[in-house]
């Protein structure tokens, strides 16, 4: 089978679907990113399906919601017997090729007892090649910084020190150069990959950049380029407890969110106890790594061009998960706010539309289809989700979804916290969300739910549900989301049925 040409899939870590200067963020630049916008298709209401990054990642990977994949925190094992797109992408023809992590943890049903794959989740999805490491360690970037003369000598805690109480903006900055950081890593090896590539062959290549993920810190001239008067405040409740008082689970995580795990060296502090000029200090530096990473992919598009690549080449921007950023007194990616789950995709096909804007709701499990159909598979039965591939010849199916939907599992299976604190069982430390044009209806497995109008109140700061004006609204939504999850229950051979005359099979198609 002729393989159609290159595939690049970039996600950049913990990145807000707002944060594009092409949307019209007044501080964001991401000029090379408008860029590539404006030769492809801006998805503007794309959301992920689960966080935190494993979870994330799982759906992005396999094209399956949560409540399929069951992958729930990181360290959940993902299930050996589903198939994902590197496995897809062999079968296509392929070798990918992984430039990052994914953050997968291996079934351990499939393993020795002893096997050291069952002591990190963050190991390798089968059927990627990795050719440049990064985890949590960052050994290999710290090599790489040693090679460029930068002293890493001291690791993670040297390059990036640790921040007073309280901080600035100026204490955000690392001990490396920006031309050094874990993206430009990360660029620089495909780059390598890139030039190493036989003409005519093509490659299928995964960027998994860690940026702009915490911690917060960045170097000049990416720490002061946002000004402090471009800077807006999060939206949020008046206090801390005010907004807790709206549900037991938001009471329960503002006390959880600690500054160690956002800026070096935070420690325990409460991120609820940062004052206006701190959160400001990080919005601000936040935009800049988007700036960093936007400069980067500037610098990979120009290699992708200079090495003949760029026209014959599939490229999928997006990302994992979200950022609170602040709002809610929240910080990180959880919950049910539309800031951990609004994420950016711009998807540039060679033969695509430019320059086209897509309002229709998408999901991250859209990518793996999306990425069979253009390689000439069938798409895998397992998948939830549907190929993009219509958008990207220009059209518009007339059926497509009218709601977006996500799950967030908070339980926690060492320490038991979220359990304890609300009175629940493990497998009841779980919500979904039916997010629709205008109502977003949030279900608990054991706690009472949440209804917001998105209308009149964007910022998710009242609760509706149960309000007796709203009542219609509220069961519609719960319907629509029973509907949703009876609709796309597992069913890998429920389309088929064995008969005297042997198995007969309906199509993918017919699944909608």
């Amino acid at each position: 089978m002729s393989l159609p040409g290159n595939i690049l899939v970039i996600t950049a870590d913990q990145w807000r679907a707002d944060c594009l200067s092409v949307l019209g963020h007044p501080a964001v630049k991401t000029p090379n990113i408008d860029a590539l916008a404006a030769d492809g298709v801006l998805f503007e209401r794309h959301y992920c399906q689960a966080a935190p990054c494993s979870p994330a990642r799982a759906s992005l990977y396999t094209g399956l919601y949560q409540m399929n994949h069951r992958v729930c925190r990181n360290g959940t094992p993902l299930d050996a017997r589903f198939t994902n797109i590197a496995l897809e992408g062999r079968r296509a023809g392929y070798g990918p090729a992984l430039f990052g992590y994914t953050d997968q943890s291996f079934d351990p049903r499939a393993l020795a007892a002893d096997d050291p794959r069952l002591k990190t989740y963050e190991e390798v999805l089968p059927g990627f090649e990795r050719i440049a490491r990064f985890d949590e360690q960052a050994a290999d970037w710290l090599q790489w910084l040693e090679g460029k003369g930068e002293d890493a000598s001291d690791g993670l805690g040297g390059v990036y020190g640790k921040v007073p109480t309280p901080f600035k903006r100026s204490d955000l900055i690392p001990r490396f150069s920006a031309e050094y950081t874990e993206t430009g890593y990360i660029t620089e090896r495909f780059l390598d990959f890139v030039e190493r590539q036989e003409s005519g062959a093509p490659w299928f290549a995964h960027l998994s950049f860690i940026r702009p993920h915490p911690p917060f810190s960045v170097p000049e001239p990416y720490n002061s380029m946002v000004p402090d008067e471009a800077v807006e405040m999060p939206v949020r409740a008046g206090s801390p407890e005010e907004e807790g008082a709206l549900h037991p689970f938001v009471r329960y995580v503002l006390g959880e969110v600690k500054s160690k795990s956002f800026v070096p060296g935070g420690g325990d502090r409460p991120v609820t106890d940062w004052s206006d000029e701190e959160i400001r200090a990080v919005r601000a530096v936040y935009y800049g790594m988007i700036a960093e990473v936007d400069a980067q992919l500037g610098r990979m598009i120009a290699g992708l061009k200079a090495a003949g690549a760029y026209e014959n080449t599939l490229i999928v921007l997006t990302s994992d998960h979200g950022e609170m950023m602040g709002e809610h007194h929240l910080f990180g990616k959880l919950g049910y706010f539309e800031g951990s789950y609004h994420i950016p995709l711009i998807v540039r096909a060679p033969d695509g539309p430019r320059g086209t804007r897509v309002r229709k709701f998408t999901e991250s499990i859209d990518i793996a289809p999306t990425l069979a159909e253009w390689s000439g598979i069938d798409v895998p039965l397992q998948y939830d989700g549907r190929s993009l591939m219509p958008f990207l010849r220009g059209g518009e199916p007339a059926d497509w979804r009218e709601a977006a939907h996500w799950e967030f599992d908070f339980r926690e299976v060492v320490s038991g916290k979220p359990e304890a604190a609300l009175g629940l069982k493990l497998d009841q430390c779980q919500l979904a969300v039916h997010r629709g044009e205008r109502f977003k209806y949030v279900h608990f497995a054991a706690l009472p739910p949440l209804f917001f109008d998105l209308e009149t109140d964007p910022g998710e700061l009242v609760n509706l549900s149960g309000h007796p004006d709203y009542a219609a609204e509220e069961l519609a939504a719960a319907r629509a989301m029973l509907s949703w999850r009876q609709t796309n229950s597992e069913r890998t051979l429920t389309g088929i049925e064995i008969t005297a005359r042997g198995p007969v099979e309906r199509s993918f198609a017919d699944r909608y």
